[in-house]
């Protein structure tokens, strides 16, 4: 899927959010590695990075052949060759070249005047690829699709607020948001294969509409704790090969766990887990519901799937350390988010109706007593996402 120019110039006009902490990182004789789900916009936030630091750059496609060649079995001197008298290395779908992260090394180690970036669009070899060899000589960024803090500062708050209903509906996707009026369409075509191009290329995943029976199962259970022996019964297969899946969805950026949080009360769940999507778009794309949020039976568990992502994405290009967890109890009491950032808990509760009434249970309360509480409603939800 590529992108037409006029909608790469839309597209740069809005400023990502990583581009300047990423640009600031330049010529300090480390890589730069840029991960994400495929189609969030890697190639056009590095372009847009070449472009402003005005450097002699080459850009080499891992999809191809004759890239995957030449950079996977090299020395210096051949990358000396092929690099010539640019001073930047821009490799795209890095993690389509055997040996990656070795070939880095070389250019970092043995080539100082060349800055390298190299993006991908899983995890499967890139980030296990270059560990090791590249320890002490690497930057990592992650770049979700846009955020909503990155379409306030691009064409205004009260602006981005009023699309809130249509962002939980088709999401936050670079081609989503800059084509209006075609978003059914591309999101369908989006969470097609081509979402998880990569998960398909690999010899373990020998069943693509089992595949598709996983995805489609965990967006219907959205929002509740899944179990993954009752989802092998609904989509008929074991509890192992289920699990394995969802492993390979979440290396792929499609899905992410949230665990259950446990520190101090007995009857507090041990190994839960829930499952969000990266994007509310591709989710509701899989069930094929785009249906409007008044109308819909899932609207709460959208609303926790966008808020949830929406504050990773802050949190993230913030760069805090945090992690999120669910507080479920035995007895069922339960809270949406546990938030663990930079040594302090805050529990929230997400509720699209800002009339609904909530209370957190004494329990965890007494617990926790240094934990913060709050609840997140569409009415004030921004001072979670732009520090407002």
């Amino acid at each position: 899927m590529k992108f037409f120019p006029s909608i790469i110039m839309y597209l740069r006009t809005i400023e990502r959010v990583l581009s300047e902490k990423i640009k600031s990182r330049f010529f300090r004789n480390k890589a730069i590695l840029i991960f994400g789900p495929r189609q969030v916009g890697k190639s056009t936030l590095c372009q847009y990075l070449l472009d402003q630091v005005r450097e002699p750059f080459l850009v080499l496609n891992g999809d191809e052949s004759d890239v995957q060649e030449v950079l996977s079995k090299t020395n210096a001197t051949n990358l000396r060759q092929v690099i010539g008298k640019n001073r930047i290395l821009f490799i795209d779908e890095a993690q389509r070249i055997p040996n990656i992260g070795l070939t880095i090394k070389i250019i970092v180690d043995q080539i100082r005047d060349v800055q390298v970036i190299a993006s991908g669009s899983s995890s499967f070899d890139l980030a296990n690829a270059a560990n090791e060899p590249l320890t002490g000589r690497k930057y990592e960024f992650f770049l979700f699709p846009l955020s909503f803090g990155e379409m306030v500062s691009h064409h205004g708050f009260l602006e981005e607020k009023r699309y809130l209903e249509h962002r939980m509906i088709y999401g936050y996707y670079p081609e989503i948001v800059s084509k209006s009026g075609e978003e059914k369409e591309l999101l369908k075509l989006l969470a097609g294969s081509y979402l998880y191009k990569d998960l398909l290329m690999l010899e373990s995943i020998k069943k693509p509409l089992l595949l598709e029976q996983i995805l489609k199962a965990l967006a219907l259970q959205l929002g509740n704790e899944v179990n993954f022996h009752e989802l092998g019964q609904i989509v008929g297969a074991d509890k192992n090969t289920v699990e394995k899946y969802i492993d390979l969805l979440e290396k792929a950026f499609v899905i992410f766990k949230v665990p259950a949080f446990n520190r101090n009360v007995r009857n507090e769940l041990k190994k839960g887990k829930k499952i969000y999507f990266y994007d509310c778009g591709v989710r509701n794309a899989i069930l094929g519901n785009f249906t409007g949020i008044d109308k819909r039976s899932d609207a709460g568990g959208l609303w926790e799937n966008f808020f949830l992502v929406e504050r990773m994405k802050y949190l993230s290009y913030e760069s805090m350390d945090f992690r999120h967890y669910f507080w479920r109890t035995t007895a069922q009491q339960e809270i949406d988010f546990i938030e663990e950032s930079e040594g302090e808990l805050l529990a929230l509760e997400c509720k699209w109706n800002k009339n609904t009434k909530v209370y957190f249970p004494s329990t965890f309360r007494e617990a926790y007593p240094q934990a913060k509480l709050d609840v997140v409603n569409p009415e004030n939800f921004e001072k979670f996402l732009i520090g407002r």
